[in-house]
């Protein structure tokens, strides 16, 4: 895939839109589960430099939204995967969620183009 990706001004995050689907059948246990995040995968995710992360649901499309504040993404998402905790956590969504086939390899949410913003 294409890095999308734009580099923010100084002072500024890089912001991320990634895409995936949910198992229909499973969507209400997606969403206890992320009524209650970890506190190891929530300490994780701002250890990596990400703030401000969402995540909707629209008829079984999943749209997760976050700033990154940090200077190596790569790098703090090497870190975030090397988590035992988030290890965990991701092992118990993976079943729930349906990536796209077209996905970018490697990828498992996939990344979206930013095609306007506005702060």
């Amino acid at each position: 895939m294409t890095d999308f990706k734009i580099p923010p001004p100084p002072g500024k995050p890089g912001r991320y839109g990634m895409t995936l689907r949910v198992r229909p059948e499973r969507f209400e246990e997606y969403r206890r589960h992320h009524a209650a995040v970890w506190p190891g995968v929530l300490a994780t995710i701002s250890a990596c430099h990400i703030r401000n992360y969402t995540i909707y649901h629209r008829d079984g499309v999943l749209f997760s939204h976050f700033e990154y504040w940090g200077d190596d993404f790569a790098a703090d998402m090497k870190r975030m995967a090397a988590d035992p905790t988030t290890q965990r956590w991701w092992a118990l969504m993976e079943p729930m969620q349906q990536p796209y086939p077209d996905r970018a390899p490697g990828e498992w949410w996939s990344r979206m183009e930013e095609v306007f913003h506005h702060d």
